[in-house]
């Protein structure tokens, strides 16, 4: 008869023996070159950023018309003889822009607007081809994360989308004999409002790989849902006050009333609606869209202070401070927006503002990703 064991006996090696529990599985084999591709991600960040203001730029200094046709790939190469530079302002000189505008320019000042457009869609390669060397190089090392792989390729889909509607934008004031001295309006909209979409899902993704797949998972369970909502509602808030800032921009309305908080001197501008069909005046009318501008510019201010309350009541730090950043910006965006109004949009204090813009957008998103992803703090800082 065998003799008992003693309550505290080892077991003998030849029994099975259950396996400790190992942190971070989730993660393990799944990660990719998350830095590397976060690191890439910002590179397309500064450049898309760089873009938007170099468009900006282009669209302020009445350039964006000056190259007629859209070759993406042999438009890479500028006019190399005088020859060429002749070819080039002969096709400028068919569209209603030099006719009605722009015959006083000699060749001297035609290059100045040619090499500001050829910039921008310059740009526009360097950054698809910074996309397309980037993804390649990490899909074909399977450095990307689980899950990735159609996200990274849906941002350069939109990069694509966003080469030919540009050209569409362009098209719509490349004409002869209707008139035509600017690209319409609701296509630069279009055009920009895709920019800050793009440049929204990197930042997006940007915040997503900066912490790992667990830590969101573990986060999103202390998701504030009510400050999530009014941050997403602030978001497509400012996207709407962006788009209408496109439509000022394409038709110079920012110039056309100079004084605040009147606009020539009485409340509602007496040509706001002054166009046949009363429907152009939302697109077209200087006075009615600067002013649809301005109203939608002092509630989406009463309604940041409103999430930026709410947001106050977080129980986490970092997004509390990130609503406060949020509110920051907002208050000096409206500030300099009366500054560009009163000053007649001059470019350097209106490319300043389409450039808060873009931080503003920024800052939105970060108060919105913590609020969905809360960094848990402690006595001793912040807990990943």
């Amino acid at each position: 008869m065998s003799s008992k064991r003693k309550l505290f006996e080892e077991v003998s090696s030849g029994e099975a023996v259950k396996p400790a529990a190992q942190p971070g599985l989730i993660d393990k084999g799944r990660t990719g070159a998350r830095g590397a591709i976060r690191v890439w991600l910002k590179i397309l960040f500064a450049l898309v950023f760089i873009m938007i203001a170099v468009g900006g730029l282009t669209r302020l200094t009445d350039s964006g018309l000056s190259i007629t046709e859209w070759r993406p790939l042999t438009g890479a190469l500028p006019p190399m003889t005088e020859a060429e530079w002749q070819s080039e302002f002969d096709k400028y000189k068919q569209i209603d822009e030099w006719r009605i505008q722009n015959q006083w320019m000699e060749m001297s000042d035609f290059k100045v607007i040619y090499w500001w457009e050829w910039g921008h869609r310059q740009l526009g390669r360097v950054i698809g081809v910074v996309w397309a060397l980037g993804f390649g190089y990490f899909a074909l090392r399977r450095q990307i994360p689980t899950g990735w792989n159609g996200k990274l390729l849906f941002l350069g889909l939109l990069g694509g989308a966003q080469g030919a509607i540009g050209w569409w934008m362009v098209a719509s004031g490349v004409t002869q004999g209707e008139g035509m001295t600017d690209v319409a309006s609701y296509r630069l909209a279009t055009h920009l409002g895709l920019a800050f979409v793009i440049l929204g899902f990197i930042a997006w993704y940007i915040m997503q790989l900066g912490r790992s797949a667990s830590d969101l998972m573990q986060a999103r369970r202390a998701r504030e849902n009510k400050q999530w909502g009014m941050a997403t509602g602030l978001l497509h808030f400012t996207f709407l006050q962006i788009l209408i800032g496109a439509l000022v921009a394409g038709i110079d309305a920012g110039r056309s009333y100079t004084d605040w908080p009147m606009m020539g001197g009485q409340w509602f501008p007496a040509t706001a609606l002054a166009l046949e069909p009363m429907w152009r005046n939302f697109f077209e009318s200087p006075g009615l869209v600067q002013f649809i501008h301005r109203v939608t510019g002092y509630v989406l201010f009463l309604f940041a202070v409103i999430v930026w309350i709410r947001g106050r009541k977080s129980s986490h730090p970092n997004t509390r401070f990130a609503f406060n950043a949020v509110l920051a910006a907002m208050t000096l965006q409206i500030v300099l927006g009366i500054v560009t109004v009163l000053y007649g949009a001059p470019a350097y204090i209106a490319i300043f503002h389409q450039g808060l813009a873009v931080v503003l957008w920024v800052l939105i998103l970060r108060a919105r990703f913590l609020s969905g992803y809360p960094i848990a703090t402690s006595v001793r800082g912040a807990l990943r």
